[in-house]
């Protein structure tokens, strides 16, 4: 199998997703991609001094690409609408600054909370993704346990759409789970896939609430693509390190829920030969609700099923 590498630079980034966008690289399943990442909002890999804010991307059209800086996208040989494309992520590495904020602006959270007419409180970090820690100006100190934010492939409607919200092919799904080791499994709705990537977070609470998480630059993100022909999934689905993940996404909180427990039915019916009745009321014992983030527009739903309890509840085949 073949390692590619990409370097965020004009020909490989983008900031809308579409199935118009002609891919920077053509893979096999099997393949791994080895990325090296822009914030978010577009700033350099590369910043002195941690504590000032960072260079930005000089050559972006700002009217082209208003949303999240995405490396790709990248086609993957044979894959069809319909089909399912498995993304494990075999090592992520943080660069050495980031950032994240809270008030300022008028978001539904700042407006709710009265902070959103206040300046926005900065909080600029250094990163040390050996020690696995972040610093800020101020001298606090937390841990880090980095993700990509943005994961996913454009739906098949013609146009450019929004980075911002989630959706059934993936996108801005800010999933804190999706760590180094962890692998998602995304439904494909354009042939070739278009897979993208970006927005790397060092460290993210379930919710995202202020908006940002700690946003910062990928030093170092490594995947390996895995295409599914006989896989055929509406939503997306996770294998990480604390369980089965399943999700919903919807401008409704509670609609969200119930799309990421019926994934959750679906996967335990599949995985474990139980009934769907029987699926919801061991769900009620055992399966975990988390709020993935708020702040998108569409809000994100996630739900856990430990692997521990899989032995326990699954029927002999």
């Amino acid at each position: 199998m073949t390692l590619h590498i990409v370097e965020p630079t004009k020909k490989t980034l983008h900031g809308h997703y579409s199935r118009d966008l002609v891919p920077i690289l053509n893979i096999t399943s099997g393949d791994s991609v080895r990325y090296r990442t822009l914030d978010a909002g577009w700033g350099l890999i590369e910043n002195p001094n941690p504590f000032d804010k960072p260079p930005k991307f000089a050559d972006r059209d700002r009217e082209r690409d208003p949303g999240h800086a995405l490396c790709g996208p990248i086609a993957i040989q044979e894959a069809k609408a319909g089909m399912t494309l498995e993304v494990r992520f075999e090592t992520i590495r943080v660069g050495t600054w980031g950032w994240s904020a809270g008030g300022g602006y008028p978001s539904d959270v700042n407006t709710r909370l009265n902070l959103a007419d206040s300046p926005e409180w900065i909080l600029r970090w250094e990163l040390d993704s050996v020690q696995k820690t972040a610093r800020n100006q101020s001298g606090q100190v937390i841990a880090i346990r980095p993700f990509m934010g943005n994961i996913g492939m454009p739906h098949d409607e013609a146009g450019r759409h929004s980075t911002f919200p989630p959706r059934f092919c993936g996108g801005n799904m800010d999933c804190k789970e999706l760590v180094e080791g962890s692998g998602i499994f995304l439904p494909i709705a354009v042939d070739g896939g278009l897979f993208s990537l970006g927005d790397g977070h060092a460290v993210q609470g379930d919710g995202e609430v202020s908006g940002p998480a700690l946003e910062c630059p990928m030093e170092e993100v490594e995947v390996e693509f895995h295409l599914h022909p006989e896989m055929h999934l509406s939503y997306p689905r996770a294998n990480t390190a604390e369980g089965w993940i399943t999700f919903g996404f919807h401008e409704d909180l509670h609609e969200a829920s119930m799309i990421a427990l019926d994934g959750m039915l679906e996967l335990m019916v599949q995985e474990c030969r139980l009934e769907r009745k029987e699926a919801l009321a061991l769900s009620s014992l055992i399966v975990h609700l988390r709020v993935t983030q708020i702040v998108n527009g569409v809000r994100g739903v996630h739900a856990i099923l430990p692997h521990e309890v899989l032995k326990g509840i699954a029927r002999i085949r």
